[in-house]
């Protein structure tokens, strides 16, 4: 029996799952996970398929700035890993610190910043390697889907912070300064339990805003949530395409 995927989505990205045909949906608490209190996140898994694959679609997720702790942000993976998945694709919403990634536009992930000062393998002596944490094979099929397909898929450094508040503008020039092409409060987390358990790990940002100081405009949830939405349709044609292969 072929091995499900795992895809997590981010904020305002729920509308990735209508595609899916659903089999069964069981509920965050319904799998031992926390709920999520966080507009655009739905707190549920979905079961059954997308483009003829076997995926398993986790419809929101919960943040270490709701309380949380790594553990219990990483516990969505590994209840992903329990059913089967051994291949985890996660999106997220971010803020663009690139000049030329435009907001409105999706970038997959080469690498990541953990600044969340925190990791879902403490407590131990588990020192897993991160060299390559998105994988690279996998990479290059989805930018072959995305030239075919005619979409712009930027590539970059995703910046994992703690939140809740968004960054000033001196620290979105310290993360430029750092290499970072994008920031958001999610993914690297599950990113790094997914490494631990032996997952091959994919990851989109759909680059909702210009981060801090880029733009005069305040940053605000609402549009991260109205641009992830109107950004969802593109992102849904390139993972259809690709669990069609």
């Amino acid at each position: 029996m072929e091995q499900p995927v795992g895809i997590v989505l981010g904020s305002g990205l729920g509308p990735l799952a209508e595609r899916v045909k659903v089999d069964k949906a069981v509920a965050f608490a319904h799998a031992g996970l926390p709920e999520s209190r966080v507009k655009g996140h739905a707190g549920q898994f979905l079961i059954g398929q997308l483009g003829g694959r076997p995926v398993i679609v986790m419809q929101g997720r919960v943040h270490l700035y709701e309380g949380h702790d790594a553990k219990a942000v990483s516990a969505g993976v590994r209840w992903l890993h329990q059913q089967g998945v051994r291949h985890l694709v996660l999106t997220n919403a971010a803020g663009t610190l690139n000049s030329v990634h435009a907001p409105g536009s999706w970038m997959m992930l080469t690498d990541h910043l953990n600044l969340t000062g925190t990791s879902p393998l403490e407590g131990g002596a588990n020192f897993i390697d991160m060299s390559e944490v998105y994988d690279l094979e996998v990479r290059k099929c989805f930018h072959a889907l995305a030239i075919e397909r005619e979409l712009t898929l930027h590539e970059g450094v995703y910046a994992g912070l703690r939140g809740p508040q968004y960054e000033t503008p001196a620290e979105i020039r310290m993360l430029s300064a750092m290499g970072a092409d994008a920031v958001g409060m999610s993914t690297v987390l599950e990113a790094l339990q997914a490494r631990a358990l032996g997952m091959k790990v994919t990851g989109f940002s759909c680059l909702t805003n210009w981060a801090a100081g880029i733009s005069p405009q305040a940053l605000d949830h609402a549009e991260v949530i109205e641009t992830g939405a109107a950004a969802a349709g593109s992102m849904m044609d390139l993972l259809e395409a690709w669990c069609g292969l």
